[in-house]
């Protein structure tokens, strides 16, 4: 996600706006928008931590056949997202060199920020959603039909509220919470957000020192949304935006929790590091003015032996792992030491 627009402040602290696209794609098209194989492109940036949810729920899922995923590069400006992956730079379905075009084409004159991950209309060219918590548990919920054979539950209806319990509490003091640290306007409003932060991931420390997963003996979409901020924490966050306390190697619980999800098939697979140092190095020139983008930190430690399998559960509970990574959607080695060790 990127608001793509200047910061605002409430009282000293980072207010990210939340005004997003509320349509939904279901099985009853009560929004106008009805679930279809082959309609929509799921557009993201791997760079992105709340795309980075979408790509990992659709992996899992196995909706790749019927859901087609455009993916942006790292980098964009003040306007835009842009396709600079592609082919001419132009994203292969949608025709289009800007995710902006599709936002336009169906509101024009739009002003607020051109955000990942979004769902686009493909005959139509217009951005259907924005809406990045809702979009996930909807592909879960109203895509069923089209689940693989064996697609996890990452939402079970007897755990649902203590999912989005537990995920609020993330959201607002660990996924948001490094941003309200890094992108923070005094010292006050960093101090608040970095206590927060750290004490939420104390909180989480003593959770899951005794069960494998946030909620339940299975993956759930909870645990989706911890590890996208999770996985960029010592690449990104403990340096760029200040959130130094401790890094994510020095908190054993939730590193081995991470390295666990981390070599699970749909969470590990998902991670570009080269697009996360880019994006937040090269883009926040106002935190980071130069955009040099610093070689480190050594990632292949995220192969290392976890030990998380000693605790109950497991990963897809009666479910299986899904397939390999559809062809062009496959990380580059170079991108992800950990899981595809390159020389050097």
């Amino acid at each position: 996600m990127s608001s793509d627009k200047t910061p605002t402040y409430v009282e000293d602290e980072f207010q990210r706006d939340t005004n997003y696209i509320p349509d939904r794609i279901t099985r009853d098209a009560r929004d106008g928008w009805p679930v279809e194989p082959g309609r929509y492109r799921l557009v993201v940036a791997r760079a992105c931590p709340w795309a980075n949810r979408a790509i990992i729920v659709r992996r899992l899922l196995g909706l790749e056949p019927v859901l087609s995923m455009g993916i942006a590069g790292p980098t964009h400006d003040a306007d835009s997202w842009t396709f600079d992956k592609d082919p001419d730079e132009v994203d292969p379905v949608l025709g289009i060199t800007r995710l902006k075009d599709a936002y336009l084409e169906r509101y024009p004159g739009y002003d607020r920020g051109i955000t990942v991950p979004a769902i686009v209309e493909i005959a139509s060219g217009k951005v259907v959603t924005n809406d990045f918590p809702t979009l996930t548990l909807d592909l879960s919920t109203e895509w069923t039909e089209y689940h693989r054979e064996g697609a996890p539950d990452l939402f079970p209806e007897p755990l649902r509220d203590e999912i989005l319990e537990v995920s609020q509490l993330v959201y607002e003091d660990v996924n948001n919470g490094v941003y309200r640290a890094g992108f923070a306007g005094t010292a006050r409003g960093y101090e608040k957000a970095y206590h927060d932060l750290f004490s939420r991931l104390d909180w989480l420390s003593e959770r899951l020192a005794t069960q494998r997963y946030l909620v339940g003996n299975a993956i759930t979409e909870a645990d989706v949304r911890l590890f996208t901020t999770l996985v960029r924490f010592d690449a990104v966050y403990h340096n760029h935006f200040k959130c130094n306390r401790n890094k994510l190697t020095e908190m054993p619980v939730l590193w081995a929790y991470a390295r666990d999800l981390f070599q699970t098939p749909g969470f590990g697979d998902t991670v570009d590091f080269i697009d996360i140092k880019r994006h937040y190095y090269e883009v926040h020139r106002d935190i980071n003015p130069t955009g040099i983008v610093p070689l480190g930190p050594d990632l292949r430690n995220w192969a290392s032996p976890h030990f998380r399998e000693e605790l109950d559960g497991s990963p897809f509970g009666d479910g299986t792992p899904p397939g390999p990574v559809a062809d062009g959607e496959r990380v580059p080695p170079e991108a992800n030491p950990a899981l595809y060790p390159v020389e050097g």
